[in-house]
């Protein structure tokens, strides 16, 4: 797969998922298979999701980097996953993969998401009213 029908996948998970409400995202190709995307996902009620992925796609979608960052409309962390390696001392099963849930000092073990699973995670979270 090329990083651009990578893109065009993304953009249209996001425009097909009904708890949005609107993105400011930017996508870097980085070569023909190489990619960064960046930004943000308003959703309904005031939520908002902070996204960054650095993804391969050359022979499947590998997610380098990443994280999923959710803010309610409170101003309250909900959750944030990534795989950036700063808890090894936990000996997580699935390190450097990690899931900060309801606070930054609360990590769990977690695979690696991607954002149809996110926002399918935001929509049992934070349902439509």
């Amino acid at each position: 797969m090329l990083i651009d029908a990578y893109f065009q996948q993304i953009q249209a998970l996001l425009a097909a998922t009904p708890i949005i409400q609107t993105s400011s995202i930017t996508y870097d190709s980085r070569g023909p298979f190489e990619g960064y995307i960046r930004g943000e996902v308003y959703l309904h009620g005031g939520a908002i999701l902070h996204l960054r992925e650095y993804v391969d796609v050359e022979t499947t979608v590998e997610r380098l980097t990443y994280a999923y960052h959710l803010i309610d409309a409170g101003g309250t962390f909900r959750f944030r996953y990534d795989n950036t390696d700063h808890h090894r001392r936990l000996g997580l099963p699935t390190h450097p993969h990690h899931k900060h849930d309801g606070s930054e000092h609360h990590v769990i073990a977690s695979p690696a998401p991607n954002l149809a699973l996110v926002l399918a995670e935001i929509d049992v979270l934070l349902p439509l009213p």
